[in-house]
């Protein structure tokens, strides 16, 4: 039985072999300008041809509007889920990044980004109460599998992607519908008494009271309703960033520093965990530590204090590498090299799966402290060095490109589909391009 379970993995996966010791796979070479360089060429060809390539033009959905998001292993489309208001926005925001940062393309992809942009104004927008929809059919059509009810995590991406197109093309539309989506969401979720945002609301614009009965609680896709997330005030600190870059609007401003200090203050603590989710006062409720989502806040939380204040603060650098060195003490692969999904605070981790965006946040949070601090310690390039081999190895699916979603801890892969409502082109291009930048900004210093 063992030979044949064995043979048929070999059949499922042709071109798949079980991770070698970290130690074999890479060299360790030393932080000079050429392997800078030679990094930089490797990152940026996966870039085009395991992310860029891969999804476009393939899922611009020009019968339905939008973004097809469900392709199987060798880029194939499947059966639709729907239009989902987190993946449209994802979608243009990389849109817009390819016009403004690949110049070869930019001919190809405008009318792309005018195609999200429509999809967001004409469609996920709703006409009737204001604020973007959850998710709808195919159709346009509200379904049970999305409800009618405003999601603030999926209202960030598309406020993320609109403000990014018009970053893009100056398309005053993109604009107005992230200044829209802005303006709707702090007059119905903002919570003017503890900071922060309710993050549930009906349809209408009514944040959805927290349902407890019997010590159990109702949940969604983000998390237990209508509770304080880590990660939707992460992900609209980033979406607020984003449209502060071409509307720096007062009130915006106001609530960027009070979600950041949030992000940092509250959600972050010592010895550099986050806490997942909170009461509507922002008292903590016990839960795992999430190493994807802490490496991937230290970015984000050095982003916005830099758009907002020129550099960093000293207590949200020290947060972020905070951040970092835990999820490397607790999180990180000695054998494999990647980091592990999630764990306790102090224990060893409790899911040792792989998702393809946390190694590439990863990647990018590993570079990032080693630009910081990589004179003081040269442990950040080690392991950014081992993070890359693992996803060049084991990510990044070498016969039909693009990255599997999940892998076992030696980088087997787990699931087959390369795309999905929840797996865009936005964590991989995001973190390719800001790793190729850094490492050609690193290799044009003395």
């Amino acid at each position: 039985m063992k030979h044949l379970l064995l043979f048929l993995m070999c059949i499922a996966w042709p071109c798949f072999a079980q991770a070698p010791p970290m130690e074999s796979i890479t060299t360790n070479p030393q932080p000079t300008r050429q392997t800078y360089l030679s990094l930089a060429a490797e990152v940026t060809n996966a870039l085009h041809s395991d992310v860029l390539n891969v999804w476009f033009p393939r899922s611009v959905d020009a019968k339905f509007g939008g973004f097809h998001s469900h392709f199987g292993r060798d880029w194939q489309e499947l059966p639709s889920d729907g239009k989902f208001s987190v993946f449209q926005g994802r979608m243009t925001w990389v849109a817009a990044q390819v016009v403004m940062r690949e110049p070869a393309m930019k001919d190809e992809f405008v009318p792309i980004v005018r195609h999200g942009v429509d999809f967001l104004a004409n469609v996920m927008w709703d006409k009737q109460d204001g604020g973007f929809f959850w998710g709808l059919d195919d159709q346009d059509k509200i379904t049970p599998a999305f409800g009618d009810e405003k999601e603030l995590y999926g209202i960030g991406f598309c406020i993320y992607g609109a403000a990014a197109a018009y970053k893009a093309t100056g398309d005053q539309k993109a604009l107005e519908i992230a200044k829209d989506g802005f303006l709707w969401t702090d007059k119905h979720a903002h919570d003017a008494i503890h900071g922060g945002y309710f993050e549930w609301l009906s349809r209408d614009g009514m944040p959805v009271v927290p349902r407890v009965a019997d010590g159990t609680v109702a949940t969604n896709a983000i998390g237990p309703i209508n509770f304080k997330s880590m990660n939707t005030h992460i992900h609209l600190l980033e979406a607020f960033t984003q449209l502060y870059a071409v509307w720096p609007d007062p009130t915006l401003r106001s609530r960027l520093e009070e979600l950041l200090a949030i992000v940092r203050d509250k959600i972050c603590v010592e010895p550099g965990v986050m806490n997942l989710y909170f009461t509507n006062a922002w008292q903590p409720i016990p839960d795992h530590d999430s190493y994807g989502h802490d490496v991937e806040t230290a970015y984000l939380m050095l982003e916005t204090d830099e758009a907002l204040h020129g550099a960093a603060e000293e207590k949200t650098e020290h947060m972020a590498r905070m951040l970092v060195d835990h999820a490397l003490a607790y999180g990180w692969d000695q054998k494999n090299g990647g980091f592990f999904r999630e764990g306790t605070t102090f224990g060893k981790p409790e899911d040792t799966m792989k998702e393809w965006w946390v190694q590439v946040e990863g990647l990018n949070a590993l570079l990032m402290m080693h630009e910081r601090y990589g004179k003081q310690d040269g442990v950040y390039f080690e392991r950014f060095l081992e993070q890359w081999a693992f996803i060049r190895h084991y990510t990044i699916d070498g016969r039909y490109h693009g990255d599997y979603n999940l892998t076992a801890a030696d980088g087997t892969p787990v699931t087959e589909d390369k795309g999905s409502i929840w797996k865009a082109a936005y964590h991989d291009g995001r973190a390719f391009w800001n790793v190729s930048d850094r490492l050609r900004k690193l290799a044009a210093k003395p």
